[in-house]
């Protein structure tokens, strides 16, 4: 299993235990929440280089 894969699978895992725990709209807002907030910590040449990174891997 990749390692993005590892990380989707437990991205899943903790969604479904927030829902579980917590009302849907405040999972949501984790769920959503966790990585905006993540992207808008990087300076912006950090931004540009996974911007770019994940255009080229689109293009696969």
């Amino acid at each position: 299993m990749s390692k993005n894969a590892k990380i989707a699978a437990g991205g899943v895992a903790v969604g479904i235990l927030l829902l579980i725990w917590l009302p849907w709209w405040a999972a949501l807002l984790i769920v959503l929440g966790v990585p905006a907030a993540a992207y808008l910590t990087l300076d912006p040449s950090q931004r540009r280089r996974l911007r770019r990174v994940t255009r080229k891997e689109l293009g696969r």
